[in-house]
């Protein structure tokens, strides 16, 4: 389940530090646990081993594992999490569903496609009666790193502020 067949006959001074973690989240899962906390899964795995983690998680939370973790790789949490809470200076900051936190409400974006240049200076019913296609209408989203470092820009512009949540959290 965590990718170590190939190590299962070496010793356990001759692993790397990703092979030694597998073997503790193996350990882990072994009783078939209902709750996983993970703290930093992918820290100090290769680019195949962070996929293999994410992969495993992904999986876990398929089969109806709940799963806690913990990380300061946003790029992972993004790739993994649905929902998240974002902690700075022992204060909650932020909570809520990933995609609906990463969504920059402020801009619409649509895709269309069939438009020469004159349909594309127009609205969106003017695209409709130039017969092209509006793919998709709706808000375009941030990377949960860009959403992590703003709220720390407004936190330290005003201390104390707490969870601003929204209504699809």
């Amino acid at each position: 389940m965590v990718g170590l067949l190939r190590h299962r006959r070496r010793q356990l001074k001759e692993y790397y530090k990703g092979v030694v973690r597998r073997i503790g989240l193996a350990q882990a899962l072994i009783n078939d646990p209902e709750l996983i906390l993970l703290d930093e899964p992918t820290t100090g795995l290769d680019p195949i081993g962070t996929r293999d983690m994410k992969d495993l998680i992904l999986d876990l939370r398929d089969r109806g594992k709940t799963i806690l973790m913990c990380s300061h790789l946003l790029a992972d949490v993004q790739d993994v999490c649905d929902r998240i809470a974002i902690l700075f200076e022992g204060e909650l900051k932020e909570l809520g569903r990933v995609d609906s936190l990463l969504k920059v409400r402020d801009v619409t974006e649509m895709r269309t496609s069939g438009l020469d240049d004159e349909a594309l200076r127009q609205i969106r019913e003017i695209v409709e009666r130039s017969q092209g296609e509006v793919l998709s209408v709706g808000n375009p989203s941030s990377s949960l790193e860009e959403l992590f470092l703003s709220i720390i820009e407004e936190s330290k512009a005003h201390p104390g502020r707490r969870v601003r949540g929204t209504k699809e959290s």
